[in-house]
């Protein structure tokens, strides 16, 4: 995936004017959409969570800091992948922000190449995350077409049992099992257990 291809957004989050437009250039050079805050509290502001990007954002700011920030979008489980920088780090600081989910924590001045793969790192990251999500979704939607019945049933057949012995643990006939199994096929859209099962498997019940 190549920068700007999939219409993400890089934000840019840092007090100092001559860095913020430094990265704009950088970023629009490679196609990227990119929007800069002086503030964390600016970009609060304007930041709508279903855009997708990532967050390039300096430690020691006025107001809010980067890892405040980060720690607020912990408590809101607001998962937009950061990249924090600082000029003034140390390792206990960046060893807490990368265990709290950052992408990276760099240290000024750093090689513009390194925030550019970072970045790029960071928006696959969103990307994917976001598929993870929809999937998800996508899953649990079917789940719920289902009767408490069917769920029953479909519990059971994930967990290896034929239509006979699901009949016997539910006190069904086997024409009963037959006809909720064939009503799970209709409502996941698919034509054997085995598919559930593969949707299972990346989405647990």
């Amino acid at each position: 995936m190549s920068l700007g291809a999939n219409g993400s957004t890089v934000f840019i989050v840092d007090d100092d004017a001559g860095i913020r437009h430094s990265f704009e250039m950088l970023f629009r050079a490679t196609g990227q959409s990119v929007e800069s805050f002086a503030t964390a509290e600016a970009f609060l502001e304007a930041y709508d969570p279903t855009r997708l990007g990532c967050l390039v954002i300096d430690v020691h700011m006025p107001g809010m800091s980067g890892l405040d920030l980060q720690d607020l979008f912990l408590a809101k489980n607001v998962r937009i992948p950061m990249i924090i920088m600082t000029g003034q780090g140390d390792v206990a600081m960046a060893v807490a922000a990368v265990k709290k989910g950052a992408i990276d924590f760099l240290i000024k001045p750093f090689e513009e190449q390194v925030l550019l793969q970072r970045v790029e790192q960071a928006l696959k990251a969103d990307v994917q995350r976001r598929q993870e999500q929809a999937r998800q979704a996508a899953f649990q939607a079917r789940l719920d077409r289902l009767t408490p019945r069917e769920r029953q049933v479909l519990d059971l057949l994930l967990a290896g049992k034929g239509n006979k012995e699901i009949a016997l643990d539910l006190g069904l006939s086997r024409k009963t099992v037959d006809i909720h199994r064939a009503h799970i096929m209709m409502k996941f859209g698919v034509e054997s257990l085995l598919e559930i099962a593969q949707m299972k498997s990346t989405n647990p019940l």
